[in-house]
């Protein structure tokens, strides 16, 4: 990821790592300053460890970071900021007599907010459009703010479980015939012979002694 990629997205979170194996996967790390010297915040002369600025524009959370400031350790916190997240080696510490704080504010509260963060040698070196933030352990920390437009949320297809996917399965496969949902049996066709006995009237039907009219004399 290199830090003028995505210029017009907004940091959402700046940290400190001691190397590029603790910096998260989501931030950038700063390796060098502007005028090409390398930007690891040492804490002391002869010190080989050190710590390097790292920041962060994903927004998945939903938070930018509105202003960056640099303190020093008799300084009171200004209202609504925090300090700056650590992500170092457990022997490794970063030097606390000057301190990053930011303001971070819900994306869609603001219109402007941090662009860029950069860092220069301490040296009369200017970046145009960059707030010069203060110095820290020789070197000078820069950020841009401006505008900037909220990505556009995707909307992600709806996907059916894994029982939703055998539900309609199994609703387009036909089942088998058995015993309870066979066909119901069609009476049984009276072939027309049949049929055309029964109309005709038998002789004793005619001559029934029941039938007083069907009494005939000799």
């Amino acid at each position: 990821m290199s830090s003028s990629s995505v210029p017009n997205r907004p940091i959402s979170a700046i940290a400190w790592a001691s190397n590029s194996s603790t910096c998260p996967s989501h931030f950038f790390m700063i390796p060098s300053t502007e005028d090409g010297a390398v930007a690891n915040f040492t804490r002391g002369f002869g010190l080989k460890s050190g710590y390097f600025l790292c920041f962060s524009k994903d927004l998945s959370g939903g938070m930018v970071v509105s202003d960056v400031q640099v303190i020093s350790e008799k300084e009171v916190i200004p209202h609504a900021y925090c300090y700056i997240p650590e992500f170092m080696e457990s022997k490794s510490t970063v030097w606390k007599k000057k301190r990053v704080c930011v303001r971070i504010v819900p994306v869609d509260s603001v219109t402007t907010a941090v662009l860029d963060i950069r860092v220069t040698t301490k040296s009369k070196m200017m970046l145009p459009q960059y707030t010069c933030l203060g110095d820290i352990q020789g070197y000078v920390l820069w950020c841009l703010k401006g505008p900037f437009s909220s990505p556009v949320p995707q909307v992600k297809p709806r996907s059916l479980s894994i029982d939703m996917r055998q539900l309609s399965l199994e609703a387009a496969t036909p089942l088998p015939l058995r015993p309870n949902n066979q066909p119901s049996q069609a009476p049984p066709r009276v072939s027309r012979r049949r049929s055309n006995l029964d109309r005709v009237e038998t002789p004793e039907k005619v001559y029934d002694g029941n039938n007083i009219y069907g009494i005939t004399g000799n």
